[in-house]
């Protein structure tokens, strides 16, 4: 569907669900992916599958040399057609089971991450590129034993609107994805018998009735990184089934 020949797109967090789905989807319509993730046998594998048209980078997004890391191996590879940051980490906590550790745990990835590595890559952004910033329905639902979480992910919604007013003068758009249940990574978090429970509850409240697949996710990312999305900035744009209803 997109033409993405001669591009250059980093997605963070991409060795599965809907950050591989596009990948995948970039290399088939002619681009070349920067991919992080901290599986070094599915970077591997996925180096050894795609060859030349993939970077493979092991980043943990919880160091602070993270974005630091991307910017090295961006350097080697020319400039950036656009950006997916894509990796986090969710988890389910009672408000008063929160400590210091798990908050900066979850704060550490799900937002100082991204930030860091945005302002590592700034100089590497062409002028007229993209940047796409996973946020979640978490964030809108406000569901019991999701607070951290779901202020992380809101923390960082509120930095994608930031940086797309400062980035207008470049022409480069800034958008915010916020899936609802997608299958591939559906609470993978969770114990199997809590995961099947909370999968229920919440896909109970969905009017499409189901949970979103990987490649529904990606194709939202793939558009607002494609050059039809050319009028676009500053927005977030769920896929969740009408959960949200935003």
């Amino acid at each position: 569907m997109y033409n993405f020949k001669n591009k250059l797109i980093l997605i963070t967090g991409a060795t599965s669900g809907m950050g591989l789905v596009a990948a995948q989807n970039i290399i088939e319509s002619g681009g070349k992916v920067i991919i992080t993730g901290r599986s070094e046998s599915k970077l591997f594998d996925l180096k050894e599958k795609y060859g030349s048209s993939i970077v493979t980078l092991k980043n943990d997004s919880a160091s602070p040399s993270t974005g630091t890391m991307l910017a090295q191996t961006v350097a080697k590879h020319g400039d950036l057609d656009g950006v997916w940051l894509n990796a986090a980490i969710a988890r389910l906590d009672n408000f008063d089971e929160i400590t210091d550790d798990i908050y900066n745990e979850v704060m550490d990835i799900n937002v100082k991450a991204p930030i860091l590595q945005l302002a590592a890559l700034s100089g590497y952004l062409k002028n007229n590129s993209s940047i796409v910033v996973t946020s979640s329905s978490s964030v809108y639902e406000g569901a019991a034993t999701t607070s951290l979480y779901a202020a992380s992910k809101g923390a960082i919604s509120a930095a994608a609107r930031a940086w797309a007013r400062e980035l207008a003068p470049r022409n480069i758009r800034v958008n915010t994805l916020v899936p609802g249940p997608i299958e591939t990574n559906f609470r993978r978090f969770l114990p199997e018998e809590a995961k099947l429970g909370f999968e229920e509850f919440v896909i109970g409240q969905v009017p499409l009735g189901r949970s979103g697949t990987a490649q529904e996710a990606a194709n939202v990312a793939l558009f607002l990184l494609s050059d039809y999305s050319s009028y676009i900035t500053g927005s977030e744009i769920p896929v969740d089934g009408g959960l949200i209803m935003r």
